[in-house]
């Protein structure tokens, strides 16, 4: 165990080929923190912006780009509305934009020197393409990353959507440690938000919320020494691997959550 570095923890953020809106939140909360000093965020793309996020989506999903664009807008307004944390928070999130560091390849020489140099003493994952151990293991304590779903048993992707369409009554979400697997980690932090009779942009979004809160508290551990963490069970590690749904995947789902039966409330 190591003594509390005695400063904030430096930290550098790994994210995807375009923030989406849960990235920014988080690179938000990094750039805040009192404790934590955000150097840079590192992305592996064309660009950031909204033809790099359209375009981006369109190559990956093709005609299903178009629900997943219309969702993300929708729940973005709706917490825009909702949320009054949401306008003292944008000052924040240009901030942390204005460290974004968009490159073809995050694994190029230059580019790890480039992390060399800033001395991280923690990196974190949000949504980054996976990564090799020369970039990942660069950090004094390693690279943690977020996974929404709970592990071992939901591992690959979308797996908030795959725990409410195989019927699950709780969302996970868990902190681990990056290694050399894909979501083998061993875990720092864990939790999960009841499924029950909401949907699923609700659901997404409290898991994202927890994540937000856990992936903090695992950051904090590592900076105050305390950081503690414990393998995932090997007997299940080899399991299913959650691929992208399909557009028959959500109507399905969809179709699915109508059919269930109403709660029938007495009246007195």
């Amino acid at each position: 165990m190591n003594a509390d570095l005695g400063r904030p923890i430096r930290v550098v953020m790994f994210g995807g080929p375009y923030l989406h809106a849960a990235a920014v939140e988080f690179a938000a909360l990094l750039e805040q923190h009192p404790e934590i000093e955000l150097l840079f965020v590192l992305c592996q793309g064309t660009g950031q912006g909204f033809r790099h996020r359209v375009g981006n989506l369109v190559r990956r999903r093709g005609l299903a780009a178009v629900p997943v664009l219309a969702l993300e807008w929708g729940t973005a307004f709706r917490s825009f509305v909702r949320d009054p944390r949401a306008a003292r928070g944008r000052s924040h999130a240009a901030r942390a934009l204005a460290k974004v560091v968009t490159v073809p390849d995050v694994h190029a020489s230059d580019v790890l020197e480039r992390v060399r140099a800033a001395r991280p003493d923690l990196g974190v994952v949000y949504g980054a393409p996976i990564l090799r151990p020369e970039l990942y293991e660069i950090p004094a304590f390693g690279t943690l990353g977020i996974h929404h779903g709970r592990l071992p048993r939901y591992r690959g992707k979308k797996t908030t959507f795959w725990e409410m369409y195989n019927g699950e009554a709780v969302a996970g979400v868990a902190i681990q440690r990056v290694n050399r697997g894909i979501d083998t980690g061993d875990l720092a932090r864990t939790g999960c938000v009841d499924v029950g009779r909401k949907s699923y942009s609700r659901v997404e979004r409290e898991v994202e919320l927890l994540g937000f809160s856990l992936y903090l508290e695992a950051i904090l551990d590592v900076k105050a020494g305390l950081a503690h963490y414990r393998p995932q069970d090997p007997g299940t590690l080899g399991g299913r691997m959650y691929r992208q749904p399909s557009p028959a995947d959500i109507l399905r789902f969809w179709l699915r959550r109508r059919a269930r039966p109403k709660r029938v409330v007495e009246r007195p």
